[in-house]
């Protein structure tokens, strides 16, 4: 067995290498994006059952972002949806015969770490400008700047280290019994790492929706980010 830390290149497209890892996050990205597009492309008023079920993700997601962020979850829907889904469906893609979950790899998740970082401070600009954003680093004294810098690095670290180290040790220990005791054995623990690998995909998306949220309200922002999904208060 491979060790989880090791990411074998299956063939470089100039100098970059192209792992499995890498192949399943682009497989999954189109195939969430073909099926978004052929599931809106339809919308009636009369919702079949495909659109229904789609309709209630949202709906829970924009519940979720009330009751997380408390505020209107317009402008916050797309991407901690989009957080959300992927995760959730990265890591049961271990469903699939000879696919390993792509967040089972270090440079995955690292990038999910990363996207979450450049959101909180997107956000934050967007919301209190350059300067807004800024201050919330001298809360709630100038004396914190450098612990609230150094704070921002790690909590975007602790996100990269929570899903690896979960994703991978389910992973690794289902591949240690399944070598071990054939294949009826390890059932019971691959139901709870899919059970796992859900919880994981909403930790992450709360901690990027707390980590937006506090970088948001903590700026005092100068202006209000409007809800695009309400037409009242575009107007």
């Amino acid at each position: 067995m491979t060790s989880p830390l090791s990411s074998l290149a299956l063939f470089h497209v100039g100098p970059v290498p192209i792992t499995a890892a890498v192949i399943v996050t682009w497989a999954l990205m189109a195939i969430l994006t073909l099926g978004s597009v052929l599931v809106t492309r339809r919308l009636t008023l009369v919702p079949s059952r495909t659109q229904a079920a789609f309709e209630l993700i949202v709906d829970t997601v924009d519940g979720q972002i009330r009751d997380t962020m408390q505020m209107e979850p317009g402008p916050y829907r797309a991407f901690v949806g989009t957080l959300f889904v992927f995760i959730f469906v990265a890591n049961w893609s271990s469903l699939v015969p000879g696919v390993g979950p792509p967040t089972a790899k270090l440079e995955t998740d690292a990038a999910l770490a990363l996207l979450v970082f450049v959101a909180v401070i997107w956000f934050g600009i967007r919301a209190g400008g350059v300067l807004g954003y800024l201050a919330t680093f001298a809360s709630p004294n100038p004396i914190m700047i450098p612990l609230n810098f150094i704070e921002s690095l790690t909590r975007t670290f602790s996100l990269l280290v929570r899903l690896f180290g979960n994703v991978m040790s389910g992973v690794f220990v289902i591949g240690i019994v399944l070598s071990l005791a054939g294949f009826l054995v390890p059932i019971p623990l691959m139901a709870l790492d899919l059970l796992t690998g859900a919880v994981q995909a909403y930790i992450f998306a709360i901690l990027a929706m707390v980590f937006i949220a506090g970088a948001v309200s903590d700026g005092k922002p100068a202006r209000a980010i409007p809800d695009l999904s309400n037409p009242r208060t575009t107007s």
